[in-house]
């Protein structure tokens, strides 16, 4: 009886190890979204925002299982470099060489156990940077580590 005892309880121990990672408790190996789609979604590509000024940033992120942390980047496009996650094309200034250039990277926590979480952030626009071409960039990384990426053009320019 302790033979047959124990042969059971490897047998249940083998077969739970040995179970699908796909199944629910399993592996995470989808990407999370990012959405910057909605009426209150900012910035939206070849938007124009203006030195000594703030803005905020609104967006949707969303994952299957838990979101972990998103980070944003802001960096010149003076060179007309791309990243390709937008079909939309923005007009671009002459190529120049940066001065005083605006660099902003920043990373933001979301609270444990969120799937779906609201982005709002202020950011500002130093006054005394170079105007221009700009790239804005969104980090996701869910908990498991899967990142979505999400990159704008957008210009900076002095108000008057």
């Amino acid at each position: 009886m302790k033979k047959k005892i124990i042969l059971y309880s490897l047998i249940c121990l083998f077969s739970v190890a040995c179970s699908n990672d796909d199944e629910d408790g399993g592996k995470d190996m989808e990407k999370p979204s990012i959405d910057m789609t909605g009426d209150s979604a900012f910035p939206q590509n070849c938007i124009v925002l203006y030195r000594g000024e703030s803005f905020p940033f609104r967006a949707v992120f969303a994952d299957n299982r838990e979101l972990g942390n998103y980070n944003i980047e802001i960096h010149n496009n003076f060179d007309h470099h791309s990243h390709s996650t937008d079909d939309v094309e923005c007009d671009l200034e002459p190529k120049k060489t940066p001065v005083k250039a605006f660099v902003y990277n920043q990373d933001f926590s979301i609270p444990s156990g969120k799937t779906r979480f609201e982005a709002d952030n202020e950011i500002s626009v130093p006054g005394d940077i170079d105007t221009g071409d700009y790239h804005f960039m969104v980090r996701l990384t869910d908990k498991a580590g899967w990142q979505q990426l999400r990159a704008i053009s957008l210009k900076i320019k002095d108000r008057n």
